[in-house]
């Protein structure tokens, strides 16, 4: 519904108001007429003016509501089918409370698949428990999560997403975490760890965790046993093809396009910009998905103007199968002829899927979600991990009073060949880069953990820098409105390491420079890992 169509119809109740208005005036003038019929026209006219009065406010306020959602859809694609199904979404709640309405998506069929939806009018009201609104990125990740009775790979997981990114990929990415569960304290108690993990990435936006309604999940103990699996496995796989549904209804006006995931997947470093780069390559041609890992239902990417018509396919069917099964036969109604063999069916089947190689996912989870299970699930073209990131460095003499484990040592780490590993550091370690000569240095950049160490960091851990002129050394402490601050030996710290990065520019003022160090203010409880070091020179 378009917003000057709704303009129409405020026009019209506006005047239907003034009509009954007038009539009624008539009837005043006409005092001496005391006809029946008239008297009873009177009275309907009262109670038509109230209605219409009415009518008039909750126009308005869906106008009001329109305007605002036009806002956040005209940020991404305002074409597309999903703005649809939030402008009715957002009329439905408006109606339906007759106040300002919180979002809530609708599929139109959603209730021919899920009647007890009916019962609750915000029974497809998710909880958002963090997030900032984030639109318009191009890309969203999903992952669901639910309580194990094990093991929790999630952190291991959004650790993996995170450590590689860019600044400016983190503001074109929305990474949402849906926590699947019914038990409001457990669902509080992830959002807080993540609120407390991540800060900058919950602050930024980049992070969302949200838990569907309690109203949400159907009656699982009627579900009819299929395929040989046990009731539990039955409730289990019905229960992700629901939670999958919701979180890929949530995600779908957000960005270009929706990548799913689990919360037991490390992803490669560079994932991202390889992602988007294919995405871009393949832009032209009517795939349905890619596949960026083939296992299962991990690292598919969807076009978010598809999800409306794949959820409905899925909630149709889904008491019934798995979600990857579901999956391939979306591609099989979709292009496989009945008449050919199925030999001709596979290639009609692979043009609407684009495989990248090699995987950008793997599966690391053991303990499957579902109680008992064990997976062993590896992605062979996932390759080896590499967990270090190499830079051309200038020539300097190194030294540092940690110690390093095995052969992740420092000189190796600054030469590209490996990441440094050391032993936890105390109140007073260093690690110190001497120039051969002093030299201009623009930038720097000191990367900590990965994936499998994503703890091992440094903190309370500052970065200073040794100018080659004194005198300036001199000027730039005691009389300049420069930010930089004392250290000793000359040194000025310049930085800090925050949540295990330390990244920033040195100002034309301190060049050249003769030495740069990093200096440990306090005891560590844990090791620490510098997987990545950059320092920006000029030859």
């Amino acid at each position: 519904m378009r917003v000057s169509s709704l303009r129409f119809i405020c026009l019209l109740a506006f005047v239907c108001f003034v009509s009954f208005t007038w009539i009624k005036s008539i009837h005043r003038d006409e005092g001496s007429i005391k006809l029946p019929d008239l008297q009873n026209l009177y009275e309907r006219l009262l109670v038509a003016e109230e209605l219409g009065g009415q009518v008039s406010r909750n126009l308005s306020s869906i106008l009001e509501q329109l305007r605002n959602v036009s806002k956040a859809a005209n940020n991404t694609h305002p074409t597309s089918n999903t703005t649809n199904t939030i402008l009715i979404s957002t009329i439905f709640t408006v109606m339906q409370r007759g106040t300002p309405a919180r979002q809530m998506f609708l599929q139109p069929n959603i209730y021919l698949y899920l009647p007890h939806l009916k019962q609750h009018s915000d029974s497809l009201i998710p909880n958002i428990v963090l997030g900032r609104g984030r639109y318009g990125v191009s890309m969203v990740l999903g992952i669901p999560t639910v309580k194990r009775d094990k093991q929790s790979y999630l952190f291991n997981t959004l650790n993996s997403l995170l450590y590689s990114l860019t600044s400016s990929q983190r503001q074109d990415l929305l990474i949402i975490v849906f926590v699947a569960e019914m038990d409001s304290n457990y669902v509080g108690s992830v959002a807080e760890n993540i609120r407390k993990n991540f800060p900058k990435d919950v602050q930024s936006g980049l992070l969302e965790v949200i838990a569907p309604s309690q109203y949400y999940y159907p009656d699982f103990d009627s579900l009819t046993e299929t395929f040989g699996d046990s009731k539990d496995r039955v409730k289990w796989r019905a229960k992700q093809n629901l939670d999958f549904c919701f979180l890929m209804l949530y995600a779908q006006d957000r960005g270009t396009y929706y990548v799913q995931l689990e919360d037991d997947v490390v992803a490669k470093a560079g994932y991202y910009s390889d992602m988007k780069t294919f995405a871009s390559q393949e832009a032209s041609k009517p795939w349905l998905y890619m596949e960026f890992s083939p296992l299962g239902f991990i690292g598919k990417m969807f076009r978010t103007s598809d999800l409306p018509m794949i959820t409905e396919f899925f909630l149709m069917f889904h008491r019934d199968k798995p979600i990857d099964w579901l999956l391939d036969h979306i591609l099989w109604v979709k292009v496989c002829n009945p008449e050919k063999d199925e030999k001709d069916c596979n290639e009609q089947k692979a043009l609407l899927k684009q495989r990248y190689k090699p995987s950008l996912f793997q599966h690391v989870g053991l303990h499957s979600s579902l109680r008992g299970k064990l997976q062993h699930l590896v992605d062979k073209d996932f390759g080896k991990q590499i967990l270090y990131q190499a830079h051309r460095n200038p020539a300097a003499k190194l030294n540092s009073s940690l110690t390093h484990y095995q052969q992740h040592s420092l000189d190796r780490a600054y030469r590209g060949e490996d990441f440094f590993w050391a032993l936890t550091p105390i109140q007073g370690d260093y690690i110190l880069f001497n120039f051969l000569q002093p030299i201009h240095i623009s930038g720097y950049l000191f990367r900590c953990g990965s994936f499998e160490t994503g703890g091992d960091k440094f903190y309370n851990t500052t970065v200073e820098v040794l100018p080659s002129n004194a005198s300036t050394r001199k000027k730039l402490v005691t009389g300049s409105s420069t930010l930089n601050k004392e250290s000793d030996n000359g040194f000025i710290i310049i930085g800090g390491f925050e949540d295990g990065v330390a990244e920033g520019e040195i100002e034309e003022a301190l060049q050249p420079i003769s030495a740069l160090r990093l200096v440990v203010h306090s005891d560590s409880d844990v090791w620490a890992q510098l997987t990545e070091i950059l320092i920006k020179f000029e030859d």
